[in-house]
């Protein structure tokens, strides 16, 4: 008998897609176009906002071409949810100058294909990065400003090549290689993978997302030819479009270019700068049966000049980034306030920094030997966090960007030391300052403590260029350090770029 794949699933998700009665709008007094813009921007900031329930997210999107005008996708705990999303749409003003002309239901799913621990109940000898993965896989973020492309997809049950008769083993390793495809597009394309087997008129619903949107061509197109594709993968419709904030919906319907600006108006932005944000921040994804390996979300110029100093230190086995691969950008900033006064100003603003898929991290930091102050922001891309440094630098008593005394920033790592190895790793950080103070190039490092955790650190380390960083982690000292550390940290050690 043919072994089927255990599975896994997390969030369930619905592709609103929707066309406009373009006359109708064009018709329509003026007051009733107010209204009904007025009701839909507060439907999305809502569902955005996912104040309909205690977790998931939402984004709209438009749509090129004759089969929609724009999607609005959600991803929600329950069916229930979706349901209850469709429903409040149907009742917002903005409605009656739309149609549905298709729809597709689906939930987040991984595989039996991934990793045979998860499924035995053996989640202790799984790589915290790979449990990450698979959470963020089960509980997707939407990528904030990105292009996206949704299709369904099912497997070929034809009589020469039927999918569902293969062994187990076969299946998997086709699945696999597939994967190495996916891979290559790692920090261009993120990918969510939902089964619709029972939901919907195919088995999967795919979602990708990427900034360049040849990127999503290209990956389509070099995925045909690998032999789960060519030989079992059937395909239907392709949708593509451009995600933009809600407060833009005015500007859409008006034939703008949206997005307007990186986080919509700025109106829109401070808008939400008291809520509580509920979002949960999930990081990459992995491939179920329908699905590619592609992950990562952003790929703007800035970021790739960092592609080669991370492919460098994946050569050194430091890791890099995200898990599998995926870039975080930081900034970073120091304040001479007192920290309790600075915090419940962070504290604040962060409740609107989580609002955004983009957003990984904001938190204060002091540093460990020194009057020092730090609020650390962590992003998925450049841009936002750059955007992010313009409202953290009018917090109270900042004097200073780091990044902008010298000519390269680095985070160093950030580290969740075992509560039992604190005073060992603080320790051990004093030896490796003392090397750190003679190594040509180096200004300044400081070892940060989280005020809410004090077994999150990192270390802020600043050097004349690039090269000079670079010579410390190619150093035995720093590759000494590395080795001790797997017995004393709880995570793999995340490196960071300055934004």
């Amino acid at each position: 008998m043919v072994e089927a794949p255990q599975t896994d699933e997390g969030w369930f998700a619905l592709h609103d897609f929707r066309t406009v009665d373009w006359d109708a709008w064009r018709d329509a007094p003026e007051h009733e176009r107010q209204r009904a813009l007025e009701d839909g921007v507060a439907y999305l900031e809502s569902h955005e906002a996912v104040e309909d329930d205690e977790e998931g997210t939402s984004a709209i999107f438009s749509v090129l071409g004759h089969k929609a005008d724009f999607v609005v996708v959600h991803f929600r705990p329950t069916l229930d949810s979706l349901s209850r999303a469709e429903r409040k749409f149907e009742q917002t003003a903005f409605a009656a100058f739309t149609e549905q002309p298709t729809s597709y239901v689906s939930v987040t799913e991984v595989s039996g294909y991934v990793s045979d621990d998860y499924f035995e109940g053996n989640k202790e000898d799984i790589d915290t990065g790979l449990l990450r993965y698979i959470e963020g896989k089960l509980k997707p973020d939407i990528p904030e400003d990105t292009y996206m492309s949704f299709y369904p997809m099912s497997k070929r049950r034809g009589e020469k090549h039927n999918w569902y008769d293969l062994p187990f083993d076969e299946r998997r390793e086709l699945m696999s290689t597939h994967g190495d495809t996916g891979r290559k597009y790692a920090g261009k394309i993120k990918q969510v993978i939902a089964s619709s087997v029972g939901f919907d008129d195919w088995e999967w619903g795919v979602t990708l997302f990427g900034d360049d949107p040849t990127d999503i061509k290209d990956i389509v197109y070099e995925m045909r030819f690998d032999e789960v594709s060519s030989l079992y993968g059937e395909f239907d419709q392709f949708y593509v479009g451009r995600r933009f904030p809600p407060s833009d919906l005015g500007a859409f319907l008006a034939g703008d270019a949206v997005p307007t600006s990186e986080f919509g108006d700025e109106s829109h932005h401070h808008a939400h700068a008291h809520g509580e944000g509920d979002h949960h921040h999930g990081e990459g994804g992995h491939h179920g049966e329908g699905g590619h390996h592609g992950h990562g979300d952003d790929d703007s110029d800035e970021e790739r000049a960092d592609e080669d100093i991370r492919g460098e230190l994946e050569d050194l086995n430091i890791y890099a980034g995200k898990p599998h691969g995926e870039d975080v950008y930081a900034t970073v900033l120091y304040s001479e306030a007192d920290s309790d006064d600075l915090f419940d100003e962070v504290d604040g603003l962060r409740g609107n920094f989580d609002h955004y898929p983009t957003h990984v991290k904001t938190a204060v930091y002091e540093a460990n030997e020194r009057g020092r102050t730090a609020v650390v922001s962590i992003w998925e891309t450049a841009s936002a966090a750059e955007t992010a440094a313009g409202f953290l630098s009018e917090l109270p008593g900042i004097v200073e960007r780091a990044g902008e005394e010298s000519g390269f920033g680095t985070m160093g790592m950030f580290y969740t030391v075992k509560p039992d190895s604190r005073e060992d790793f603080v320790e051990k950080f004093g030896v490796v300052g003392g090397l750190l103070d003679d190594m040509e190039g180096h200004f300044d490092t400081d070892l940060m403590v989280n005020v809410e955790d004090e077994n999150d650190m990192f270390i802020a380390s600043q050097w004349r260029s690039q090269e000079d960083a670079m010579g410390f982690f190619r150093s035995d000292a720093f590759r000494d350090t590395v080795q001790w550390g797997r017995d004393v940290l709880a995570d793999r050690p995340r490196h960071v770029f300055l934004a």
